[in-house]
């Protein structure tokens, strides 16, 4: 496959709003060629939890996984959420195909050592383990592979993993396969210097501006992972990452991220 891959991440922001993420379906329709939607679902989850009695505990924009949490995560982002998404796709003629890490067993994780912090049933994604033969074998069928966060260790359990990560791990395995642009979608215009002004957009950030955004203070909690995870991306050859508006997916704009 030669054509250019695109690999977008919609964030839980825009998938809790249902006007934000039908209009966000209908952009990403519009997305010539061949592409993969991976999505998160934090804020669904959240509430899912709270309504069951689970408490919701976040260490620096990650969610620690108990085994409640992981049955929690399971049933609403591979479950309600992925299928809500896919059946959205299917309504404005995309051929979508919802998937966990399970699934074709397109992602194996290793769960995640303990120390220093102990997240529970969280998976760390080596892209080499994410299978690019699958997602190759799903894109020439002309099918759009709809990826959750929940993925495998390939020994029967299933893990939680921060779906930014799962985006940049997707993205590098397709890099494999044809060249990848990657997309990170939420609900702001890029990353700000002041998130209260949606104007005070960050054009350009590489390694030294994210080192320098993150000790002061600019860059925090969910954002890191998501920088982090963008950079990691174009250090293994992702063409190109941006982090902008889902609803600016069709446009120009957002903040690109560099590599070395």
């Amino acid at each position: 496959m030669n054509e250019r891959i695109r690999v977008v991440k919609i964030g839980g922001n825009v998938v809790d709003d249902p006007e934000a993420l039908q209009a966000f379906v209908k952009d990403f329709s519009r997305l010539a060629g061949p592409k993969i939607l991976v999505h998160g679902g934090g804020k669904e989850a959240t509430r899912v939890s709270g309504a069951l009695g689970i408490e919701t505990t976040m260490i620096e924009g990650r969610r620690v996984t108990d085994r409640a949490t992981l049955d929690v995560v399971t049933m609403v982002y591979a479950g309600l959420i992925n299928k809500r998404i896919v059946s959205m796709l299917q309504a404005v003629g995309v051929d979508a195909i919802g998937l966990s890490g399970a699934d074709g067993n397109v992602i194996k994780a290793v769960k995640r050592s303990s120390e220093p912090i102990d997240y529970g049933y969280v998976g760390d994604i080596d892209p080499m383990d994410v299978n690019d033969i699958f997602l190759s074998m799903m894109l020439k069928a002309g099918l759009v592979p709809v990826i959750c966060a929940i993925t495998h260790d390939g020994d029967g359990m299933l893990l939680n993993c921060n779906a930014d990560t799962v985006a940049s791990s997707v993205a590098v395995a397709s890099s494999r396969i044809a060249p990848v642009d990657l997309i990170y979608c939420f609900e702001k215009p890029g990353v700000l210097s002041d998130p209260d002004d949606d104007t005070s957009i960050i054009g350009f950030i590489d390694h030294e501006a994210f080192e320098s955004l993150k000790a002061d203070g600019v860059v925090s909690k969910g954002m890191i992972p998501k920088i982090s995870n963008a950079l990691n991306a174009v250090d293994r050859g992702v063409s190109e990452v941006y982090i902008k508006s889902a609803a600016n997916l069709l446009s120009a704009g957002g903040t690109l991220i560099a590599g070395c």
